[in-house]
């Protein structure tokens, strides 16, 4: 019954997941109930991923190919600091990756990590489940926070900037630069397709000779050009590409809406930061096929 209560208490607000047992199973439990039980569970979980203890800690099975590695960071609002950044990881095999149709691809499997809180407590814990996974892709935005951490960690993984973000940089200079919409998109898909080609040195002397037409452009434009003289060697995409590598941080960011956002980021919701960890935790064993562990994880306990 614990299960149950932490598989529902993660799925769905507490007071549904109540009114979910006495639908279906005639079973009066109430919120606050059901709150307390995920939360214990949740919260153990962290403590034995620290220890290593190796039965509850999810891994990738062992391959050749790619092992991407992203992270991101998005905002929980939360009863005593207000809003704090949920950070948040995925791993994947490019075995795993397979398309669902011509334009769509999918990711069968994959690790799931979060916490709520600095950096300094996120990366020890997400190092945990990387372990023995090799030929790291690094692929994320352009968070400091992140390229610092991989630069330390993992030197020799190959890193790339989401090219996605890297266009933004394009698109917010050319909306101040070209008042013409054709023009505009125009000027944007050429510079894009250079940085597809491997031509960031061309964009930036492209960039570099454009007269500034008013302050907003000549700001976007250094930040542009400070953006891309940062990240040059993690925007070589057409050298990526033809090595059938993603360009693209879509996963992470999709995970963050199923992840967290589904069930963490409703409407009026507030948390304590420890009902919040617990929750994030129960949901990434969730969404990384894991549930078995926390059913050992309930049973030792017992």
């Amino acid at each position: 019954m614990q299960g149950v209560l932490c598989m529902l208490g993660q799925s769905v607000v507490y007071e549904e997941a109540s009114e979910l047992l006495g639908e279906l199973l005639d079973i009066e439990i109430s919120p606050p109930q059901i709150q307390r039980v995920c939360v214990y569970y949740g919260n153990q979980i962290d403590s034995l991923v620290k220890s290593n203890c190796e039965p509850v800690i999810p891994r990738l099975g062992t391959g050749t190919g790619a092992t991407y590695v992203m992270v991101d960071g998005s905002m929980l609002n939360t009863r005593d600091n207000g809003w704090k950044e949920m950070k948040l990881g995925r791993i994947f095999k490019d075995s795993q990756v397979v398309d669902i149709h011509k334009k769509r691809r999918g990711i069968l499997d994959s690790v799931y990590v979060g916490h709520l809180g600095s950096v300094n407590g996120f990366f020890p814990k997400f190092e945990r489940h990387l372990t023995g996974c090799g030929n790291k892709v690094i692929l994320g935005d352009g968070a400091k926070w992140i390229w610092n951490w991989a630069e330390d960690n993992y030197p020799s993984a190959i890193q790339i900037l989401d090219f996605y973000h890297a266009k933004e940089k394009l698109v917010e200079f050319a909306k101040y630069q070209f008042p013409e919409d054709d023009k505009r998109k125009e000027w944007v898909s050429k510079q894009a397709e250079k940085l597809l080609d491997d031509g960031l040195e061309e964009v930036l002397a492209t960039m570099k000779n454009c007269r500034a037409r008013s302050p907003q452009a000549k700001e976007a434009k250094h930040k542009a050009i400070t953006y891309y003289l940062e990240h040059d060697d993690r925007m070589q995409y057409k050298t990526y590409r033809s090595k059938g590598l993603m360009i693209g941080s879509g996963p992470i960011e999709a995970a963050h809406r199923s992840v967290v956002q589904q069930r963490m980021k409703l409407s009026g919701q507030r948390w304590s930061e420890e009902g919040a960890q617990a929750i994030i935790n129960l949901r990434c064993y969730k969404a990384s096929n894991s549930w078995g562990m926390v059913k050992k994880i309930i049973t030792a306990a017992a």
